[in-house]
């Protein structure tokens, strides 16, 4: 289970969102404490602005790290962090500090570059496709996120996931993608969306995520307090679905 502890989300969204270095840190301890495997975040500077720096994301990840989140952390590398692709990949040149993994969005400019700039400096990668008919701001014109996803040559299927964004939970859609390269896959939904999916990806054994970062409500309706406490619900949610399908084979 990955917990994505802010997103693009900002103090308008709530006490719930972690956005500050320290926040962030007892934000992802609390998730991890309660059962999240991999910790999502996007590096901020001071003034709340997403970014690539290695003066805002290699402070934060030696934080996480020295405070004892043990599991693998990933950093978003989207188009919020910095709207030029040159300046992106020059960005994640100059980090000092690595995560394990980041999210790059196949639905934006330079993603096949910017995929291939962190492999080569031992990040692995979260391709992120959206699957509903719409690529998102700052989408690249052409041909689709999952087409471009297809056609870039994945040669290290070790270090790259197949991150599938799903606007409903369709089974249908995620049936089709049995005859994609043979990566890792994880399936989540946002908002409306966020709790389906999380159901649909546990039904099919897929990896998912939840957090703040896609969702600001519990599965009940009532808003989230915290991260840990999307977390605790997402893995209760995911037994139960496990449960039911186990018992129905």
């Amino acid at each position: 289970m990955l917990v994505s502890l802010n997103g693009g989300r900002g103090a308008a969204d709530g006490v719930a969102v972690p956005l500050s270095p320290p926040d962030l840190v007892e934000s992802a301890l609390a998730a991890v404490a309660a059962g999240a495997g991999e910790v999502l975040v996007h590096p901020r500077t001071p003034c709340g602005r997403e970014s690539l720096s290695p003066r805002v994301v290699g402070p934060l990840l030696e934080a996480m790290r020295g405070a004892g989140v043990l599991v693998p952390l990933s950093v978003s590398a989207g188009i919020g962090t910095e709207p030029d692709p040159a300046e992106r990949l020059e960005r994640v040149r100059s980090w000092t500090v690595l995560p394990d993994r980041a999210v790059v969005h196949f639905a934006e400019p330079g993603a096949e570059a910017l995929a291939r700039a962190l492999l080569a400096r031992g990040v692995a990668v979260d391709a992120v496709v959206p699957l509903d008919g719409e690529g998102g701001a700052g989408a690249e014109p052409g041909p689709g996120p999952l087409e471009r996803f297809l056609a870039w040559p994945v040669r290290d299927t070790a270090r790259i996931r197949l991150a599938v964004e799903l606007a409903a939970a369709d089974p249908a859609l995620v049936a089709g993608l049995r005859w994609l390269p043979p990566v890792p896959l994880l399936l989540f939904g946002r908002g409306a969306a966020a709790w389906p999916v999380l159901r649909l990806a546990a039904r099919c054994g897929a990896a998912t995520r939840t957090g703040v970062g896609d969702v600001l409500h519990l599965p009940d309706g009532r808003p989230a307090r915290t991260n840990a406490q999307l977390v605790a619900a997402a893995r209760e949610v995911s037994a139960a679905m496990g449960a039911a399908t186990a018992g129905s084979r």
